[in-house]
């Protein structure tokens, strides 16, 4: 391991988001060739898109929340040199795998306590991620 390694899962979690856009891009589209919904109708107000297609969409906006935190600490990771600890490398990949679940139930069954947990397990693991930056950058 390198000390780019953190890169990967940055890496990994910028595919979901563009995989998730995707996934919105193609449910909007095949909606309006359906006449499913006016584009006057949603012009203005995603909420008017039918409730499938509010899912991918939600998911994806979903991404450039909690996740944001994550963006930036991985950077910080980078550039402050402790981006080659395996403990963060770890918390990365399960940061990632939680989005991965939750994303995943958010545009299927979009069962929301159990998309609850997947949120809270990411949040978990990031407030760990910057504890423990914090903790060895003011020790």
């Amino acid at each position: 391991m390198n000390f780019t390694a953190i890169i990967y899962p940055l890496l990994a979690q910028v595919a979901l988001t563009f995989v998730l856009m995707f996934a919105m891009a193609f449910n909007r589209v095949k909606a309006a060739q359906a006449r499913r919904y006016k584009l006057r109708d949603i012009a203005v107000n995603s909420a008017n898109y039918p409730d499938d297609v509010r899912k991918s969409g939600n998911s994806y906006v979903n991404q450039f929340e909690l996740p944001v935190l994550f963006y930036l600490v991985c950077v910080v990771l980078m550039i402050s040199g402790p981006g080659n600890n395996k403990l963060y490398l770890m918390l990365a990949w399960a940061f990632v795998a939680t989005r991965i679940v939750h994303a995943f139930i958010h545009v299927t069954s979009n069962n929301v306590i159990r998309r609850f947990y997947a949120f809270l397990a990411g949040a978990i693991i990031l407030i760990a991620m910057w504890g423990l930056l914090a903790f060895e950058q003011l020790t």
